[in-house]
């Protein structure tokens, strides 16, 4: 969609720049439910690597994976749902990736470390070995508050965070939980492109903009956060490892199916493993992300919140 030259832009500025989800952070700013924001974002990296010279062992550890906010949306309180839809996610050129020894899934294969800059022009990212893809671009931070303490920008969990997960993108819609008053929205990690496992630790890593709206779900309380596309909705769920990852999902989308469509358990379970897909978001962050999709005619128009 058109950016709307009359909404609100929330700067990447330094002072709108956060490191860690907490409720002891001020809000950079206050917007209503309904409101367009344009929601400019640092890339992972916080722009620290500008050339292959810039190596990823002289980036500052407190400056990677910021969040741009936290925002206060006016009317969300704690037992609500924020529900956050992108309208339109613009990414800058060049990308960033970066290869470290000892780091990521197959880290003991690299052996020397590396920062290469991926130049995007026309929808298409340029990758080393002049491979040419198409650019996916998506959201890898995002997330509320917790009710108490802080979690880093670069940590999965219950409130959101560092999901890492390609399915938020445009024109989805993520659902997250209101611990706090205002619910306090940041959200960053832009990448033109990620695989699913993010296996290098990072995708094509950006900067950019994004668009969104957000709507209250008073009173609503889902069992982990939501992503919901115009073909399905997906459940996702971080644990320390991938198989404690992987059962948690499967048992609040079990849950979740049963208590909407008022089946048995098993019933639902038959619907998971017959058509659901279980998929991993990324392997390389503190916690480990899965993500469960539900085809969205599974819950036969039924669905856990208001339409």
């Amino acid at each position: 969609m058109a950016q709307n030259p009359e909404s609100r832009i929330v700067s990447r500025d330094p002072e709108n720049l956060i490191y860690a989800f907490s409720p002891a952070n001020p809000p950079c700013c206050e917007i209503a439910p309904g409101e367009a924001v344009i929601v400019e974002t640092q890339d992972c990296f916080c722009g620290q690597i500008q050339g292959p010279d810039d190596l990823f062992e002289k980036v500052g550890w407190d400056r990677i994976n910021p969040a741009t906010g936290p925002i206060f949306v006016q009317g969300a309180l704690p037992g609500d749902t924020l529900a956050v839809e992108i309208l339109d996610i613009r990414v800058l050129s060049p990308g960033v990736m970066v290869a470290v020894p000892n780091m990521g899934a197959a880290g003991h294969r690299i052996t020397e470390s590396r920062s290469m800059l991926i130049p995007l022009r026309n929808g298409l990212a340029h990758l080393p070995g002049d491979i040419i893809l198409e650019s996916h671009p998506m959201i890898g931070v995002i997330g509320t508050a917790p009710k108490e303490g802080s979690v880093a920008t670069g940590t999965p969990g219950p409130h959101g965070g560092n999901l890492d997960s390609k399915v938020i993108a445009e024109g989805s819609t993520v659902y997250l939980p209101v611990n706090v008053p205002g619910a306090l929205l940041a959200l960053g990690d832009l990448h033109a492109l990620m695989g699913d496992g993010e296996v290098l630790i990072c995708g094509v890593e950006v900067a950019g903009t994004v668009t969104l709206r957000t709507r209250l779900l008073k009173g609503l309380s889902l069992p982990c956060p939501v992503v919901e596309t115009e073909d399905a909705v997906y459940l996702i769920w971080s644990e320390e490892t991938l198989d404690s990852a992987a059962e948690a999902v499967v048992d609040k989308s079990a849950s979740l199916l049963a208590q909407t469509l008022r089946i048995r358990d098993e019933e639902a379970l038959c619907l998971l493993s017959a058509r659901g897909n279980l998929q991993v978001c990324q392997i390389v962050d503190p916690l480990k992300t899965v993500r469960m999709e539900i085809p969205k005619y599974l819950f036969k128009g039924n669905y856990p919140w208001p339409t």
